[in-house]
């Protein structure tokens, strides 16, 4: 008798665009697609309500989300890793000096 293996989840890469409820943010996901007919390369967008269960993740940044089991009516997704932090993180402050 074989051991039946789970299908693998799928992952992908977005930013985050929204944060506006406890342990869920929104992620944006940009794909490229080639048009059938006119063969130029369009953006599709689509996104996604995640489970961000100890919420460090902050608008602007680039995290990687996977695949889980129903954990609200839209809510599907679950972060696995910060990828990049956002470019208000990653710039320090500069004050400016007034001679």
């Amino acid at each position: 008798m074989e051991a039946k293996s789970s299908p693998r989840k799928t992952a992908k890469i977005g930013v985050v665009v929204a944060k506006k409820m406890m342990k869920t943010v929104t992620v944006q996901v940009e794909r490229q697609v080639r048009h059938p007919l006119y063969k130029k390369i369009i953006r599709r967008r689509k996104k996604f309500l995640v489970h961000d269960e100890y919420g460090k993740c902050k608008v602007g940044d680039v995290v990687r989300i996977i695949e889980t089991r129903p954990i609200s009516k839209r809510k599907r997704w679950r972060v696995t890793e910060i990828i990049g932090l956002s470019a208000a993180e990653v710039e320090p402050e500069v004050e400016e000096m007034n001679p």
